[in-house]
């Protein structure tokens, strides 16, 4: 399991993805969800990825080849004319990957071999975009009803997103949003972990606005931990106390 997030703010994109592949308690690796190809100036396009990692890595494998190759038939990342038809690609890939591994296993219909990717990025001349992409290759982009997406390890890490998120905040809280939103999915389950990735992609830029590895003993990432755990305990002690005995009065609160 992984745990992978992107939200798209009124600056740019911001995009986060933890490292951790596991096939059984004794049996971690540390393995990269977070794959970006850019033209400088002219496009920038990341993708993260969670699911079957021999599902997930065959396709990001493709997405390289399609990069270099030079024959124009091969639909490369570089020459797409927007990110809609970025995602139509991607998914393609998806879909067909998936397809041939479950049939070269023996396997028939849903559940293993499965994978779904998050896909953001800018072509000059429009919108920074942000799109889910489902195993079965079709696709959600972004709005402003559903300004972020989470593959993987999703459900402990929701709640703090949507409580924080503000589309007009800056990139530096939304990079704090997203290492308290990880940081709740790590302490809940094993299986998402550091080291995490963060990329944040302004608009217009086409290049990393801001690029970084989250290590094991990261000083801000430590400090935001262990913050983050006092003030739910003071949060949670400053609530209105739970009588057995008389209704809540409203006006008597903080009296």
């Amino acid at each position: 399991m992984t745990y992978c997030v992107g939200i798209a703010l009124e600056k740019g994109l911001v995009l986060m993805s933890d490292t951790r592949t596991n096939s059984g308690v004794d049996n971690i690796s540390v393995f990269r969800k977070m794959f970006t190809w850019s033209v400088p100036g002219e496009r920038i396009i990341t993708v993260m990825t969670a699911g079957n990692l021999a599902t997930t890595q065959a396709v990001i494998s493709k997405l390289e080849e399609r990069t270099k190759a030079p024959d124009e038939r091969t639909n490369s990342l570089m020459d797409l004319p927007t990110m809609f038809q970025v995602a139509i690609e991607t998914g393609k890939l998806l879909r067909e990957t998936v397809r041939h591994t479950q049939e070269t296993n023996g396997v028939r219909g849903k559940g293993r071999f499965t994978a779904s990717i998050i896909l953001a990025g800018q072509i000059k001349g429009m919108e920074p975009r942000l799109f889910m992409i489902y195993p079965e290759g079709n696709f959600i982009e972004a709005s402003q009803d559903t300004p972020f997406f989470q593959i993987g390890e999703t459900k402990y890490g929701r709640p703090i997103i949507l409580r924080g998120y503000d589309r007009d905040m800056s990139f530096e809280d939304a990079v704090k949003l997203l290492m308290v939103s990880f940081d709740s999915t790590l302490k809940a389950n094993l299986s998402v972990g550091l080291p995490l990735d963060l990329m944040v992609i302004g608009r217009d830029e086409f290049a990393p606005s801001h690029e970084r590895r989250i290590e094991h003993g990261d000083p801000y990432f430590d400090a935001i931990s262990r913050n983050w755990g006092e003030y739910l305990r003071t949060a949670f002690h400053s609530l209105p106390d739970y009588s057995f005995f008389q209704d809540y009065d409203p006006d008597s609160a903080g009296k």
